[in-house]
């Protein structure tokens, strides 16, 4: 269940998922046809491989880096990887760029710049969160929701966050 306090966004997984297909319609209903899906690893990983199943299309990865201290709830510096993983020749055409939420913004605008500059066969770029923060400085072509309150955003995969091999063993008595 989707529960909010103003600080805090609780999601399970059942909502994370209804998120992804809301976001999917909210993309086909624009009209826009697009080539390829180009994800942020990781936040955009998971609704990136769903758009890809739903649309057809071939996904594109690259990974991005700027929550790692404090168990990922901290903003430090951003690092973009040099290369995307494609199942394409290259990047070219129509992509879209997608990530789990635009929470500040910076990531998914240094995502784009790089983009243009380095990439100059995307002929059209959109992008797609599910989450847009109000302190985001970067607003998204598609965005399921627009969050007033600036919540952390507690998703359900993240309590593989704070889980170690040694705590899976203890788990499951191995």
């Amino acid at each position: 269940m989707l529960t909010e306090d103003g600080k805090h966004l609780y999601v399970s997984y059942d909502e994370y998922h209804n998120q992804i297909e809301k976001l999917a319609i909210k993309i086909h209903q624009s009209g826009w046809d697009f080539e390829t899906i180009l994800c942020l690893a990781r936040g955009g990983m998971r609704p990136g491989d769903a758009l890809s199943r739903i649309f057809k299309k071939p996904l594109a990865i690259i990974s991005t880096s700027s929550y790692r201290a404090e168990g990922g709830t901290l903003r430090g510096q951003l690092d973009i990887a040099k290369y995307i993983t494609t199942p394409q020749a290259n990047i070219a055409g129509r992509l879209l760029l997608v990530d789990d939420l635009a929470d500040s913004g910076y990531t998914m605008k240094a995502v784009i710049q790089m983009l243009r500059e380095n990439y100059p066969a995307i002929t059209e770029m959109r992008s797609a969160v599910l989450w847009t923060k109000a302190s985001s400085i970067f607003e998204a072509d598609y965005s399921v929701e627009h969050l007033n309150t600036n919540p952390w955003i507690h998703q359900p995969f993240e309590r593989y966050d704070q889980l170690s091999i040694s705590d899976l063993l203890i788990k499951w008595k191995v």
